[in-house]
């Protein structure tokens, strides 16, 4: 579908984000490891956390308000945006619950396969919600300058951690949509991403081979 506004870094967030989310798949599907000890040991793990939390965040606060205060005459519009945002509030919780059980020498081994599980069902159900229906209402209620504010609070949430971020991001792609991405950000950090912070990634293995 085409959109009125730059989708192109939303759908790659979502992209690597289910990425993630097959890497935890087979994780807790090996046959012959721990997987609480395999994620424990994954810096691609906590990277996956944060970035999920901070986008989500950045909807939270600059993507919803604006949307809902857009559709407010309609409805059933007012209830998809509710609706999207509702799904947020299940996710973190599941964060924490897989970091406990990781760290339960006791029987969290049992219990992590099931959070994982239930974090890929449904965080894979809410970016496909985003993409079927969400983006078509965002597309046509949200003005550019509101779509680029909310860009910029997702920006500045990650700024801490850029030297991941855009490696993590950008991890993957093919080279067109690499080339495509890679001119929604500022030059100086593009310049950093391909003279350190993507060999400095993958040199890391932030997934231990998963």
């Amino acid at each position: 579908m085409d959109y009125k506004l730059d989708m192109s870094v939303m759908l790659a967030i979502h992209q690597a984000l289910r990425r993630d989310l097959e890497r935890l798949g087979r994780i807790t599907a090996k046959p012959d490891g721990d997987p609480a000890r395999l994620l424990r040991a994954a810096a691609g793990w906590e990277h996956f956390k944060t970035f999920l939390v901070a986008h989500h965040t950045a909807e939270d606060e600059t993507l919803w308000p604006p949307l809902r205060a857009a559709v407010a005459g309609n409805a059933d519009q007012v209830a998809l945006a509710d609706a999207l945002e509702e799904e947020h509030s299940v996710l973190e919780p599941l964060l924490v619950a897989i970091d406990a059980a990781a760290a339960d020498p006791g029987d969290g081994h049992w219990r992590l396969g099931d959070f994982i599980d239930e974090l890929i069902t449904k965080l894979s159900a809410h970016l496909a919600h985003e993409e079927t229906d969400g983006f078509a209402l965002i597309d046509a209620a949200l003005t550019p300058e509101q779509w680029q504010r909310f860009g910029a609070r997702n920006g500045q949430l990650v700024l801490p951690e850029a030297a991941n971020y855009l490696p993590w991001l950008l991890n993957g792609l093919d080279q067109e949509t690499l080339d495509a991405l890679t001119g929604r950000f500022p030059p100086p950090l593009v310049a950093a991403y391909r003279e350190q912070w993507a060999s400095a990634y993958a040199a890391r293995d932030v997934w231990k081979g998963q």
